[in-house]
C-alpha cells in the first residue's frame, strides 16, 4: 500500500502549482538571486532556467518539484503586495530578444528614438516636480510599470547654461531648472531633489550613483576650465589647491584617489544603506574617448543626453571610460559580498564570505606564467632575461597572413568577413576560475578544468584534422595554427588556456601537459555581462534596421550604411562594443606611470577583477571558435584564408559579395561555418577589393605577408613596417 501512497504523491508533485512568471521573477530578485544561481542549483541550463521565470516552457519532474519548493519557500519569506497584485518586474526593452540577468533598468528610461522634448520644469519648491504633459516618453509597445521614484527622471543628467538659466537635460526629453550656485550646491541638489540614479543590476548590488555631464557653459558657470592645461590633462585632474576643490573641501565633500578629473566622483561616506555619491564627466576635459564616443562630446545638450542615456539604461551608468564602465559592469553583475540581517542590531552589514559566483572582495595572486614582465612575483628573474613560451602564457588574438598562390591570383576579389562581437561571444558560457590557481604536476588534462597548461602542442597536424568523428584531409600549409597569435606551428612545450589545450583535443590529437596551474573554485562569471552587453548591442542594432533574424541576404542590405540611419545610436553601438574589449583589457591592466619599476607592484593589482588568466581564456575561446569556423569552411569548400586579424578573416574569391562564396543551402548556412548575422559570433561583410589592389600594396611595401584584413575595410592602407 505504501508504494501506491508515494505513486501518488508523486504524480501530486508533477503537478506542482507554479506562480505565474511575473511572480517567479520578484521572488527571484526579492532573495538577491541571479538566473545563473537558481539555474546552478537546479542543474539545469540558464536558457532554461530563463524560459521557465518568463512563461515560455514549463519545468518538469523532477526539477519542477524542486523550482516549486524554491519558490514556496520564497513566498514564505517575500509575501506579495497587499493588495494580492503582482507587480511585472521592469523589461530593459521589448527590442531584447531575453531576459536580462538581474534588475535592469525601467523601459520608462530608454530614450525613444522619435521622444519629443519636453517642457522645462520650473517650480519655486521642488526644482525636479514636474509639469502636467512633462511625463517621459516610452519605447513604442513597452508595458506600463512603476519606475522607482529615487530615479524617475532617468540615470544622468546633462547640465548646461542656456540665456542665463542653468539647465539640466535628462534622458527621455525632461529638462530641469538648476538652482545650484556652486559645484557643492550642485551636489546637495543631485541627491536631494534631482532623483536621478539607476537601480541595482543584482540582488547584492547598489544602486547606480547619479551622473552630471557638464558641459563647457556649465563649466564656466560653476568656476571650472574649459580644457586642462598640459599639466594638469598628465596628472589627470585639477590641483588640490583649485578653488572648487577647496568649495567641496569646505562642504565635508571627498574625491577619489583619481581627484577633480575628467572622470570625478564626489563623495561622503555612507551612512548605512544611505549612499552619497555623484559623479561627473566632463566631455571637454577629453572624458569621451573619441575612438569610442566618436563626436558624442560636441552634441548639443538633448542629443548628448540621448546617447548617454540610452547607454545607460542598456548598458549601464557609464563609471569612467569604456574600459573602466566594462570592468564596473562584472563587479555590478556579480558583487563580490551580499547584506545580511544583524540579529542582534536588526541591522544590515555586509556578509564575511564572498556572494557565490563572484570574484570576492580581496585580489587573489596569478599563477607565474600567467604573470606580465614586471609582475613581483617576477622579481628574483634576471634583469634582462625574456621569457619564452615555456615560462610565459601568451594567449593573443590573431595577426596571420600568408603569400598568395596560384589559385589566389585566378581570384578576383578580397572579401573580408568579420565577427560581430567576437570577444563577447568568446566569454559567453565559458568557465572561468574565481579563485587563486593550483599548482599541480604531470595532471590529467581536464577540459572542464580552468587554468594554464604546460603542454607540447607541436604535434598537431593540421593537414588531418577531426571534424565531428571523422577525420578531414587539409592543405595545412595554407591555415594558421590554432595555438599561437601569429599562426606558427608550436616548437616544443609552451603554457596554453584551456579553451587552446581542449581544442587540440578536438582536433583528434592526444595531449599530456607536464605541469598545470588550475582553479578548481569557478563558475561562468562573465556570462551575466555577455548577456547584458548582448542584449544592449542587439536591441541598438534593431532601432537602426538591423534585426537578430534577417535573411542573409536582407541582413547585408540593412548593414549598408545602418549608421547614417540614426548617427547617435551609431554611437551607442561602438560604445558598447568598445565597453567588450576594453572591460577583458583591464582584467590585465598594465602600469600606467606612477614612478613604477619593475618588480613592483601597481595599482591595479590590488583590485580582485585584476585576472590576466580570464583575460587569456576569453581570447583563447575567442580564437578557437574563429579558426574552428575556418577549418570547417576549408573542409567544405576548399577556400583557405589570405590573412586574419582578430575578429577578421580574408578570402580570396570570385564574387564581391559573401553571398558569393559563403556556403548557404536553401537559406541555411554551413553548421559550423561562417553564417550571416547581428548576433554575436555571426558574421557580417567587412569590405571587399581587388586581389591586384592586395598584390600592389604588397609590392608596393615589398611585404609579400602584409596582412591585408587591416586595410579590406576602406582599402586605405597606413602605418605599414616591413609587413610587422
Amino acid at each position: 500500500m505504501s508504494e501506491l501512497f508515494d505513486a501518488v504523491d508523486a504524480l501530486l508533485a508533477s503537478r506542482a502549482t507554479l506562480p505565474p512568471p511575473a511572480e517567479r521573477k520578484r521572488l527571484r530578485a526579492a532573495h538577491g538571486l541571479t538566473i545563473d544561481e537558481v539555474a546552478t542549483a537546479l542543474k539545469v541550463r540558464r536558457a532554461t532556467m530563463s524560459g521557465w521565470e518568463s512563461g515560455k516552457t514549463e519545468p518538469r519532474p523532477p526539477e519542477r518539484d524542486a523550482y516549486a519548493r524554491l519558490l514556496e519557500k520564497l513566498a514564505e519569506l517575500y509575501p506579495a503586495p497587499a493588495d494580492d497584485t503582482v507587480v511585472a518586474a521592469p523589461v530593459q526593452d521589448v527590442a531584447m530578444p531575453v531576459e536580462l540577468t538581474g534588475a535592469p533598468t525601467p523601459a520608462a528610461e530608454v530614450q525613444a528614438p522619435d521622444a519629443p522634448v519636453a517642457a522645462r520644469t520650473t517650480s519655486t519648491t521642488l526644482p525636479t516636480s514636474r509639469q502636467p504633459g512633462a511625463k517621459k516618453a516610452p519605447p513604442a509597445n513597452a508595458p506600463a510599470e512603476a519606475t522607482d521614484p529615487r530615479f524617475e527622471n532617468g540615470p544622468l543628467a546633462v547640465v548646461d547654461v542656456e540665456d542665463g538659466q542653468v539647465l539640466a537635460y535628462c534622458t527621455g526629453g525632461l529638462v530641469l531648472d538648476v538652482p545650484a550656485k556652486s559645484v557643492p550646491a550642485l551636489v546637495d541638489w543631485t541627491l536631494s531633489e534631482a532623483r536621478l540614479g539607476a537601480p541595482k543590476l543584482s540582488g547584492p548590488g547598489k544602486p547606480a550613483d547619479p551622473l552630471l555631464v557638464l558641459t563647457e557653459a556649465a563649466l564656466e558657470r560653476y568656476g571650472l576650465p574649459v580644457s586642462l592645461t598640459e599639466e594638469e590633462r598628465l596628472a589627470g585632474r585639477l590641483p588640490e589647491g583649485h578653488k572648487v576643490v577647496k568649495q567641496l573641501v569646505r562642504a565635508d565633500w571627498k574625491l577619489t584617489k583619481r581627484g577633480f578629473g575628467p572622470w570625478a566622483r564626489i563623495y561622503r561616506p555612507a551612512k548605512g544603506s544611505d549612499r552619497q555619491c555623484v559623479q561627473l564627466c566632463i566631455p571637454s576635459w577629453q572624458a569621451l574617448d573619441t575612438r569610442h564616443w566618436g563626436e558624442a562630446g560636441r552634441l548639443p545638450s538633448a542629443e548628448l543626453a540621448r546617447v548617454l542615456g540610452t547607454y545607460a539604461s542598456r548598458v549601464m551608468t557609464p563609471r569612467g571610460s569604456t574600459a573602466v564602465t566594462g570592468l564596473e559592469l562584472m563587479t555590478a553583475l556579480h558583487p563580490p559580498t551580499y547584506a545580511v540581517r544583524d540579529e542582534a542590531t536588526g541591522t544590515f552589514r555586509q556578509a564575511d564570505e564572498k556572494n557565490p559566483g563572484s570574484l570576492g572582495a580581496d585580489p587573489v595572486d596569478c599563477a607565474p606564467c600567467e604573470a606580465p614582465d614586471g609582475h613581483p612575483l617576477l622579481a628574483d628573474l634576471p634583469r634582462f632575461h625574456i621569457r619564452g613560451p615555456g615560462e610565459k602564457l601568451f594567449e593573443e588574438a590573431y595577426d596571420w597572413a600568408r603569400p598568395f598562390t596560384d589559385a589566389d591570383y585566378q581570384r578576383r576579389h578580397l572579401v573580408g568577413l568579420d565577427v560581430n562581437m567576437a570577444f563577447a561571444a568568446g566569454a559567453n558560457g565559458l568557465v572561468v576560475g574565481l579563485g587563486a590557481p593550483t599548482r599541480v604536476k604531470t595532471p590529467v588534462f581536464d577540459p572542464k578544468l580552468p587554468g594554464s597548461w604546460l603542454v607540447d602542442l607541436s604535434h598537431v597536424d593540421l593537414s588531418r584534422v577531426k571534424a565531428g568523428k571523422e577525420w578531414v584531409e587539409l592543405d595545412g600549409n595554407l591555415l594558421p595554427s590554432p595555438f599561437t597569435p601569429k599562426g606558427e606551428r608550436p616548437t616544443g612545450p609552451a603554457w596554453y588556456a584551456t579553451p587552446t589545450v581542449a581544442y587540440a583535443v578536438e582536433l583528434g590529437y592526444e595531449v599530456r601537459p607536464a605541469e598545470g596551474w588550475v582553479r578548481r573554485d569557478n563558475g561562468r562569471y562573465l556570462d551575466g555581462w555577455y548577456n547584458r552587453l548582448r542584449d544592449a548591442y542587439l536591441a541598438t542594432m534593431a532601432d537602426l534596421g538591423v534585426g537578430a533574424d534577417l535573411a542573409p541576404a536582407d541582413f547585408l542590405t540593412a548593414m549598408d550604411g545602418y549608421r547614417s540611419r540614426d548617427p547617435e545610436l551609431a554611437i551607442v553601438v561602438s560604445a558598447v562594443k568598445a565597453t567588450v574589449k576594453g572591460g577583458l583589457g583591464k582584467l590585465r591592466e598594465r602600469p600606467r606611470g606612477e614612478g613604477w619599476k619593475p618588480g613592483q607592484p601597481w595599482r591595479a593589482l590590488s583590485r580582485p577583477t585584476w585576472r590576466p588568466d580570464i583575460r587569456a581564456a576569453v581570447i583563447s575561446r575567442t580564437r578557437i571558435n574563429l579558426h574552428r569556423k575556418i577549418v570547417k569552411h576549408a573542409a567544405f569548400t576548399g577556400q583557405y584564408p589570405i590573412a586574419v586579424l582578430s575578429d577578421c578573416v580574408v578570402y580570396a574569391v570570385d564574387g564581391e559579395s559573401p553571398l558569393n562564396f559563403l556556403p548557404y543551402r536553401e537559406g541555411k548556412p554551413l553548421p559550423g561555418g561562417f553564417k550571416l548575422g547581428i548576433n554575436p559570433g555571426l558574421v557580417k561583410h567587412e569590405g571587399t577589393q581587388s586581389v591586384l589592389w592586395g598584390e600592389g600594396v604588397r609590392e608596393q611595401f615589398d611585404a609579400p605577408e602584409l596582412n591585408l584584413a587591416r586595410y579590406i575595410k576602406d582599402g586605405t592602407v597606413t602605418n605599414v613596417d616591413n609587413g610587422e
